[in-house]
Order: C-alpha cells, then sequence, then structure tokens
C-alpha cells in the first residue's frame, strides 16, 4: 500500500487516463476499472498483483492520487523495474509515461454503476434479521361479552412502538398477506383452537403458549420480508393503535390491490427470467424439500432432547425428595440391629440432601428451557420458512397455471364456436357478441401470462430468500452447542459441590467410599 507522497510530477497523459475512466457519478475510479486497465498492460499476472497491493483504495474505489501512483508503478514495471513505493519516492523528474494502447479505447474501460438484474435479491441474513425483531408477549385472558379471548401484546424493535392484537387481527392479517402478495412465500397461522384429541397430550396453557411462539415466528418472518417490511399492510398491522385495526388493514389493501397491480416488474418479468427458469425452479424445489425434511428430524430429536431434559429435571428432584422421607423417617430402629446398624446416624444426613438435588432439577429444567428456546426455536423458525415455499410452489401450479389453462380451454371453446356461427350464418347480434368475447379471453389470457410470468419471476427471488437463510444453520448449531457446555457446566459444579457432603454418609464407623469402577 503507497504511503509517501511521490515527489515527480505528474504528466498530462495521467490527468488525460483519469478523466477516461473516471466514475461519472464522482472523482473517485472503481476497482473494477482499474483491474480492466491493469490487464491491458501486457506485464505478468505477478506483476500485476504486486502493483494492486501497492494501491490504495477505499470501499471498491480509487482516489485520483491513488491512480496516479499506479499509473508510476505501471510505467517503472514496464521498464523492467520491480515496483516498489521507493521507487516513487527517489524519482524526482516527470513520471515516465505507461504503455496502455489505444487511447480512445480506455473509455470503454469505464464501468457504470453496477446495475443488478432486478430478478436477483441482495440479501445476507445479517441484513434480514436485522430489519426488525418482534416481540409477541401473551396478555392474561380477558372475559369477552360471550367467550373468554386472549389479546397479544406486539413490540416492533423497528417502530419502537407496542400495539395489542387479537388472534382475529393475525387472522385477517393473514388472509390479506395471501391476497396481496399470492406470489411470495407467507407463513402460516397455528390453528386457532386445540384440535381433536390434542387435549389428551397437552393442556390448554401449553396450547396457548406453543400458539404464542407461533404467531411470533411468523410476524419475525413477515416483519423481516424483504418485500413485506416495506409495505403498508404490514406497517399497520405493526403500529396502528386504534380499535378498528381491521378495517385500517382491509381499506389499505383494498386501494393497493394485489402486487401484480403494484409492482413496476409485473409485466416485464418475462425480459428477466433465464430460459432454463422451469428447469431452475424444478432442481431447486426438490433440493429444499430435502432440506426440509432434513430439518424437520433436526427438530423432532431438539425436541426430544428438550423434553428428556425436563423430565430429568423432574427425576431430580423427586429422587431427592425421596431421600429427604428416607430421612425424616423416624420410626425406632429394633432393638436387635440398634448395636450393629449406622442407621440412626445416615438416616439424618439423608435429610439435608434434597436441597441439592432440588438445586440439581432447577439447573435441569433451566438446560430444557434453553434447548427449547434457542434451538427447537430457531429450528422451527426456518421450518416454517420452508413449509411457506413448499406452499408457494403449490399455490403457483394450482393458482396461476390452473387458472391459465382453464383460460385457454375457454378459448379454445369460443374459437370453435365462432368457427360454426360462420359456417352456420347466424343472427348478427350473437356473432358481434362472440367477437366480442373472444377479444375479452384474449386480454384475459395475456394477463394470465404476465401473471404466470412473473409468479415464476417471484418464485426465483423467493427460492434465494431460502438460500440466503440457510445460513440459519451455524447459529442453531452455536446455539446447540452453548447450551450443552453451559448446562454441562452448571450441573456439573452442583454435582461437584455434592460430592464432599457425601463424605459423612460412607465415613460412618470407618466405612469407605465405594470403588467408581470393579476392579
Amino acid at each position: 500500500m503507497i504511503i509517501a507522497t511521490p515527489r515527480g510530477s505528474v504528466p498530462p497523459y495521467y490527468r488525460e487516463v483519469y478523466e477516461a475512466i473516471r466514475s461519472k457519478i464522482d472523482e473517485r475510479v472503481q476497482v473494477e476499472v482499474f483491474q480492466r486497465l491493469l490487464s491491458r498492460t501486457d506485464l505478468p499476472s505477478a506483476v500485476q498483483g504486486q502493483i494492486a497491493e501497492h494501491v490504495n483504495y477505499t470501499d471498491g474505489f480509487l482516489s485520483k492520487l491513488s491512480l496516479y501512483k499506479a499509473l508510476a508503478l505501471i510505467a517503472l514495471a514496464q521498464q523492467g523495474k520491480q515496483p516498489s513505493p521507493k521507487l516513487l519516492e527517489n524519482c524526482i523528474q516527470e513520471f515516465p509515461k505507461p504503455q496502455l494502447g489505444e487511447f480512445k479505447d480506455l473509455q470503454n474501460l469505464r464501468m457504470q454503476p453496477t446495475q443488478e438484474s432486478p430478478l436477483t435479491v441482495s440479501q445476507t441474513l445479517g441484513k434480514l434479521l436485522a430489519r426488525d425483531t418482534v416481540q409477541v408477549e401473551l396478555i392474561p385472558e380477558k372475559k369477552g361479552l360471550f367467550l373468554k379471548h386472549v389479546e397479544y401484546q406486539i413490540t416492533s424493535q423497528r417502530f419502537k412502538i407496542s400495539v395489542y392484537r387479537r388472534y382475529s387481527d393475525f387472522d385477517v392479517f393473514h388472509e390479506l398477506l395471501l391476497q396481496r402478495f399470492a406470489y411470495r412465500m407467507v407463513p402460516a397461522l397455528p390453528p386457532k383452537r386445540m384440535l381433536k384429541g390434542v387435549l389428551t397430550s397437552m393442556s390448554e396453557r401449553d396450547f396457548i403458549e406453543g400458539r404464542r411462539r407461533a404467531l411470533g415466528r411468523f410476524i419475525n418472518l413477515v416483519a423481516r420480508h424483504p418485500f413485506f417490511s416495506e409495505d403498508e399492510l404490514v406497517k399497520t398491522f405493526l403500529t396502528f393503535n386504534g380499535s378498528d385495526v381491521q378495517v385500517k388493514m382491509r381499506d389499505a389493501c383494498k386501494k393497493m390491490g394485489d402486487e401484480f397491480m403494484t409492482n413496476r416488474m409485473a409485466t416485464l418479468a418475462k425480459e428477466y427470467l433465464p430460459a432454463d427458469i422451469q428447469a431452475q425452479f424444478s432442481s431447486s424445489r426438490e433440493l429444499i424439500k430435502n432440506i426440509h425434511n432434513s430439518f424437520h428430524k433436526l427438530r423432532d430429536r431438539a425436541e426430544k432432547m428438550a423434553e428428556r431434559s425436563k423430565e430429568n429435571a423432574t427425576d431430580l428432584l423427586m429422587f431427592g425428595r425421596e431421600l429427604s422421607t428416607l430421612g425424616s423417617d423416624g420410626s425406632p430402629i429394633p432393638s436387635l440391629a440398634s448395636s450393629q446398624s449406622t442407621w440412626g446416624i445416615l438416616r439424618q444426613s439423608l435429610k439435608g440432601l434434597s436441597v441439592e438435588f432440588a438445586l440439581l432439577a432447577d439447573k435441569g429444567a433451566q438446560q430444557g428451557r434453553r434447548e427449547e428456546d434457542d434451538v427447537v426455536e430457531k429450528l422451527n423458525l426456518f421450518l416454517d420458512l420452508l413449509q411457506s415455499y413448499r406452499d408457494l410452489c403449490e399455490r403457483h401450479e394450482k393458482g396461476v397455471l390452473h387458472e391459465h389453462q382453464k383460460a385457454l380451454q375457454k378459448y379454445g371453446m369460443m374459437k370453435r364456436q365462432m368457427m360454426s356461427a360462420t359456417v352456420q350464418p347466424k343472427e348478427q347480434v350473437s356473432v358481434e357478441q362472440l367477437e366480442s368475447r373472444i377479444v375479452q379471453q384474449e386480454n384475459a389470457i395475456q394477463t394470465m401470462e404476465l401473471r404466470n410470468y412473473f409468479s415464476l419471476f417471484c418464485l426465483h427471488q423467493e427460492t434465494q430468500l431460502i438460500f440466503t437463510y440457510l445460513p440459519i444453520t451455524s447459529h442453531i448449531l452455536g446455539a446447540f452447542v452453548n447450551s450443552q457446555v453451559q448446562g454441562h457446566q452448571e450441573m456439573g459444579a452442583v454435582w461437584n459441590d455434592l460430592q464432599p457432603k457425601l463424605g459423612c454418609l460412607f465415613g460412618v464407623n470407618g466405612m469407605q467410599s465405594p470403588p467408581l469402577t470393579p476392579k
């Protein structure tokens, strides 16, 4: 990297090169342009690399002074000298002129600010997660006029506001999202009520807590979606504080229409789709299906581990209580056994052990909660997204494609009727009506075709989002490992504290602790 200021003077040619290749927006030169300039010098690639290392650039751009220094190094290298900042320090005359080919070709190296294809979704997982974090908290049950209902406090980190929503508000919001963004991944809502048979496996409290978690995952996926997050419908749901939020959302949706009506790419989508879009879609769909299946199994295993941690906590607590019960038994010891038995002393020592086992149980319960909150929830979040992708693929095939086929069939039937009317003349009015209907159907088919291309366009973008979310795997694994490390450390510390307290049990009348392993 060049630090010293060159002592030689800058020849006019350097200024001409700078003016030919600098950005039209500002006074800097894009690194990509400079790299293309280097490739015109016919210098060995190793020498080009050395020159590039000595060039100072920031945020992908070279300053005017950096370009001048680079041009001087190129010229010196073309003279057979080793490119080095020291050469510039020792140069007291005008810098030499580099050989860059025809000057008129230099302007062709200039690159305008890169315009990405509208089909490309430039996102990272960090950017998506940073868009918003929405907390969904349960408000204690309130009694309505006829039925009890559950209310949730929704707090958006982005909008710095808390609003109150009922499940019915989520339901209307979800319905309107599907209407507005039929070609995007809209996560499913959890069920409103417990299904038949659910009561046998979980309590109502567990069901409500599970639904709260699912609503939290739903709203966070929506709030972080690059095409949902800026939409008026989403902003209304997250920020409107009035009592008629459902009316407000319906009005907003009515004014906007669906995304096809408002997206500037809707009628241009075909131009940006690759020729093999169907093949790409099929292969991506199969891959994502396999990923979904694997994550489903991972989630099931993680749930079992969390459940086992909770069960272990319960067992430890009960084990300690049984020791305490055993030690609290005040039944007299038979006279024949009292002279030989140490049971009376041991019984007294057992009483206090329930405290340590209660602490172990508490640590075990904390471990279960960590596994549930940090691992299972993250897996469920990604599974919800993967499921919404599968739902979207089905909507594309059963919705847009199906409607398109129906429109084509109807159009074919009309054309046959028209041909029949031409062969067998009928009243002029009926022929004219048929012609009008055919024109209308042709327009409908054209719109269907545009919607089909736009649906594929959106599918391609949503597929990119799935792969943007895939690095969440490292987040999940990190959370899993950390939960295990923390849990084992905390449990180990309690076990270590407990061990010396057992000395009295093994030290009665010279008794020794039994060996840990068989000899």
